[in-house]
């Protein structure tokens, strides 16, 4: 890529979005985590950091201040990181935060979609060391994110898709021949 980039990464819970993140930031992206935003108001609540409080309080502040909230709160960092680099953001979910990005910064933000099947995605979320799920938390964790955050959207609009049904090593080269 020749000129400065700013990607999204989406899709659903345990597809790989965070591996291809990772990737980005070896290639020298600066990260932005929408969901510190989450984990910030946690903190500010005095709530413990678990899967139910996060989404409780995720989908608290898209109620409260509106389904763009943390593409706003995030918009400064990603404006000082794109100043000097390219920037990776982590955790876009709703329609609304990729209108305020992308009418922030146009052409040089872009989608990029990581599809896994259910099946996969539930065995890789049973498995992960970091806030396992088991399957019946997994699917109501991918019903609430397509009927309460929009998530659907942005993942049918990406600038691009890939199939994420093997291993990490077949993730990070389908990301290096895509980019």
């Amino acid at each position: 890529m020749s000129d400065k980039k700013i990607i999204a990464v989406i899709g659903m819970c345990g597809s790989g979005k965070s591996e291809a993140v990772k990737y980005f930031v070896d290639k020298g992206f600066r990260k932005v985590y929408f969901g510190d935003v989450v984990i910030k108001e946690l903190k500010l609540r005095g709530l413990e950091i678990n899967e139910a409080n996060e989404r409780k309080v995720r989908e608290d502040l898209r109620k409260k201040l509106g389904m763009g909230v943390m593409a706003l709160k995030s918009i400064d960092t990603i404006k000082e990181y794109f100043k000097t680099d390219n920037v990776v953001i982590e955790s876009m979910y709703s329609w609304e935060e990729f209108k305020i990005i992308k009418e922030a910064f146009g052409d040089a933000f872009e989608l990029l979609a990581i599809y896994t099947t259910k099946k996969l995605r539930y065995e890789r979320l049973r498995k992960r060391e970091f806030r396992p799920l088991t399957t019946v938390e997994a699917i109501s964790r991918d019903l609430s994110e397509i009927e309460n955050l929009d998530k659907g959207g942005p993942i049918a609009y990406a600038d691009y898709t890939i199939i994420n049904d093997s291993d990490l090593i077949e993730l990070n080269n389908k990301l290096e021949k895509l980019f």
